[in-house]
């Protein structure tokens, strides 16, 4: 598997894993998830959103700490983009921050415009590998991996 390292930043050269690629069957969206979206609708304030490419900052606070970063990622997202008319796939940039507060669990977000030129910051991990077997990375990489 083709990895480097430059500096704190680790590249490895493998095609990311979409959600629709990760599990079987459909996605039937729960009637929860449904009842989430109209909340959603409703409590998202008007505003415009910029032309072109757009960073997206979230503040996440959760109940508990057992609770993932990522977990309400896409729902989230995918009311951005219905409440505001844009395509998610303009979203360049994603900085996630998570909080625990049983009292005060919530969403804060910004979305702003991303400009074309940028530099990697410093200090940032961009990927990490769970433990495979060697046979198991060797099918992914010929599924997956660029040639």
């Amino acid at each position: 598997m083709k990895s480097s390292t430059n500096g704190d930043w680790v590249t490895v050269r493998l095609k990311p894993l979409s959600v629709n690629e990760a599990y079987f069957g459909s996605k039937t969206k729960t009637a929860r998830y449904r009842k989430y979206e109209d909340a959603m609708r409703l409590c998202l304030p008007d505003m415009d959103i910029p032309d072109g490419k757009l960073a997206l900052q979230v503040e996440v606070t959760y109940a508990r700490a057992s609770s993932d970063i990522d977990n309400f990622l896409k729902a989230f997202i995918d009311c951005l983009q219905k409440r505001y008319e844009f395509n998610d796939n303009r979203i360049y940039k994603l900085r996630v921050i998570k909080h625990v507060d049983k009292d005060d669990v919530g969403i804060r977000f910004k979305l702003t415009h991303y400009p074309d030129s940028h530099a990697p910051s410093d200090g940032v991990c961009t990927c990490a590998l769970a433990y495979m077997e060697k046979s198991e990375l060797e099918e992914i990489k010929e599924e997956l991996c660029d040639k």
